[in-house]
Formats: C-alpha cells, sequence, structure tokens
C-alpha cells in the first residue's frame, strides 16, 4: 500500500518545494519506492518535451524520476487554461480525472508519494482544484508548511484549515518554516498551545538560511531576462544582498557586504572602475557578486575594457536601477534543478533540523 503526504501551505513561498525535497531524500532511505507529482502546476516550463510544472522538473533531475515523468504534472496552467475553464471550453472534471489517473498510476509504483499543492489552500480554486479539493479527493492526509512566527501564523493557519474543512480533508501535521534560529523552541512552544485541542500536531521544519532564500546570479538574470556575463561557476554563486550604487563612490565601497549585487548606472564610470578594480582583490571578490548596469547610455570603451580585464560577472540593463531593485526585491528565489548549493544543503539540513520518522508515523 502507498503510504501519501499531501504537502500544503497557508501561502506561497513557505518552503513546500524545499518540505516536498526534504522528505523525498529522506524517504529513500526507508522505502525502495519514493515518487513524487505536482497535481496542479502553475508555473510551466517545458521540459524533455514536456509542458510540465518547474517543481516536478526539479524533482526528476534531484532523484532521477525520468520514467514517472509522465505521470508528475498532469495538470499544468497554460496561458489559456484559467480562460478556456471559465468559458466551458474545458471542464474541471476532466482536469481532475486527468489528476486522479496520474496519482493512480504512481501508487501502483509506490511505496511513497509526495503530492504538492500550489501556492496556498485555494490556489486553483479557478479549475476546480485548490489544495483541500485535490487532498479530499486523492485521499491523502495533508501536511501545511506555514510561517515562522506565531500571531500571524496562528491567523494564516486558521485561514487555511477553513478550506480543508469545508472539503473535508484532513490536516494531521502543521510544520513552521523559516525559523528564527534564537526564537525557534519558543515559537514551536506557543503553536503547540494554540494548537493542543485541534488534534494537529506542530513539528518543526528548517531555521532561516540566507543560501536558501536568496537567488543566484543566474537565477536573477533570467528574472530579468538579460544576458549575464560570467562564468559558470559566477553565474551559480548566491546573492546575499542588493545594494543601490547611488551613493559616492567611497560610500558604495564601504556599504558593500557579503555577496553584494551592485546596481549601478551605466554613467557611473567612476564606480563602476572602482568595483572592478577591487574585484581583483580577495577580500573584495568575496563581497562583490555581480553587478547590474542600468541605462541605455553606453559604457565608455575604457570601462567596458576595465570590466572585461576583471572578469566581473554584470548584467546590462535598459531598465532605471529603481526599477531592477523593486523587481529583484519583490521576487522569491524558488530552488531550482541547478541550484547544485542548495539542494546539497536542503538535503545536509534535512538530517539534522527534519524529524522525518515522527513525520512518517503521523501519516
Amino acid at each position: 500500500m502507498c503510504k501519501k503526504i499531501f504537502v500544503a501551505a497557508t501561502d506561497q513561498n513557505c518552503g513546500k518545494t524545499t518540505t516536498s525535497l526534504s522528505l523525498l531524500h529522506l524517504a529513500r532511505r526507508k522505502y525502495r519506492r519514493v515518487g513524487f507529482i505536482k497535481p496542479f502546476g502553475p508555473k510551466l516550463i517545458h521540459y524533455q518535451g514536456r509542458d510540465i510544472d518547474v517543481d516536478a522538473a526539479l524533482m526528476v533531475n534531484v532523484f532521477g524520476m525520468e520514467e514517472d515523468l509522465d505521470y508528475m504534472s498532469p495538470v499544468v496552467v497554460q496561458p489559456q487554461t484559467t480562460r478556456e475553464v471559465l468559458e466551458g471550453k474545458v471542464q474541471p472534471h476532466q482536469l481532475l480525472e486527468k489528476v486522479c489517473q496520474a496519482v493512480a498510476e504512481l501508487e501502483k509504483k509506490c511505496d511513497f508519494l509526495i503530492i504538492e499543492g500550489a501556492g496556498h489552500t485555494g490556489v486553483g480554486s479557478v479549475v476546480g482544484m485548490n489544495n483541500a479539493v485535490l487532498a479530499k479527493r486523492l485521499n491523502a492526509p495533508v501536511l501545511m508548511v506555514a510561517g515562522g512566527g506565531v500571531g500571524s501564523v496562528i491567523d494564516a493557519i486558521h485561514l487555511n484549515l477553513a478550506l480543508f474543512r469545508e472539503a473535508g480533508a484532513e490536516v494531521r501535521m502543521v510544520l513552521p518554516n523559516k525559523l528564527v534560529r534564537s526564537k525557534r523552541e519558543a515559537t514551536l512552544r506557543y503553536l503547540d498551545l494554540a494548537f493542543k485541542d485541534s488534534g494537529i500536531q506542530i513539528i518543526g521544519g528548517f531555521n532561516y538560511s540566507p543560501i536558501l532564500a536568496n537567488p543566484t546570479l543566474k537565477y536573477i538574470s533570467e528574472l530579468l531576462k538579460l544576458r549575464l556575463h560570467a562564468s559558470e561557476e559566477q553565474a551559480s554563486r548566491i546573492v546575499h544582498h542588493v545594494q543601490l550604487g547611488a551613493a559616492s563612490t567611497q560610500r558604495v565601497v564601504d556599504l558593500l557586504l557579503d555577496s553584494t549585487l551592485v546596481i549601478v548606472t551605466s554613467s557611473r564610470d567612476e564606480v563602476l572602475v572602482m568595483l572592478a578594480t577591487l574585484y581583483h582583490i580577495p577580500e573584495y571578490k568575496n563581497k562583490i557578486a555581480g553587478l547590474v548596469i542600468a541605462g541605455v547610455a553606453p559604457l565608455a570603451d575604457i570601462v567596458q575594457q576595465v570590466l572585461d580585464d576583471a572578469k566581473i560577472p554584470y548584467l546590462r540593463s535598459p531598465e532605471t536601477t529603481a526599477e531592477i531593485y523593486t523587481r529583484i526585491s519583490e521576487d522569491v528565489s524558488k530552488i531550482r534543478a541547478d541550484d547544485q548549493e542548495k539542494i546539497a544543503l536542503v538535503q545536509q539540513l534535512a538530517e539534522t533540523e527534519l524529524d522525518f520518522a515522527r513525520i512518517d508515523s503521523l501519516f
């Protein structure tokens, strides 16, 4: 018999995919046949000749699940999907049936199956397949990933629980994630108190990690749709801080922190030359992750020569520094198949920060 866990969340970017990846990593130590499915995929990519959700592609890459790929992303949102459902051209029950068939096939092959929801509990409602509806229809008990606070987290959990209760789905466990290390024990104690009479278990997730939370240079280049001038090693570097290079040259240098991406206009020759020069020095190479050079004004030939000589990573954008900073700041980086450093860290942390035996026993 296949053990199923539906991994849901109180909101986007709580850490569902990180949790799913961790559970699969740990489950492979106990179960011979482990599987994954993203029933409703809102983030489409073209992968191995198929349109699938990005999280399904990630799991295929990490765990070598190519033989199950046909079942791992049965419904993925195309640009026209919402309109076709609302106009009656596509029936929600047809999409739900595709999901059920895919899960049934994976249940035949697997001893342990992770079913990862999308966004918060209500995501998918427009096509009749929100997380609560799917969990109930697939007869999968729910592990709900939440944030790492107390008051706002309790509010968010109750808000999402309402949909699961309406659908008749069973939430067995809440996993607060991105916990502040110094407050971890206190946070978990208060959440235990808040849900002590609910029958829902509270189990700690990961402590907050900048490495997991922050994007790589390659991710930023794809987010901004810009060519990245960098080596493969430089492209995989994780950006921990983003700084606007609008102050005086010395002030820009003084404000550099570990692995900083500096956004600077193309007319600031003195800043660009200074940063490129400092990139030769190991201390500053650790501080400078790269540059985003903004604005339509062309770079002076000598500045371009200095950048090329320094081999400093950079992106060139016609947008303003403010527009670029806003786009980066509002985005939340997801783990992707080429984020080898992050994936390795997730698997390492899973072995020390997640109590898989307790999770496994409850499902």
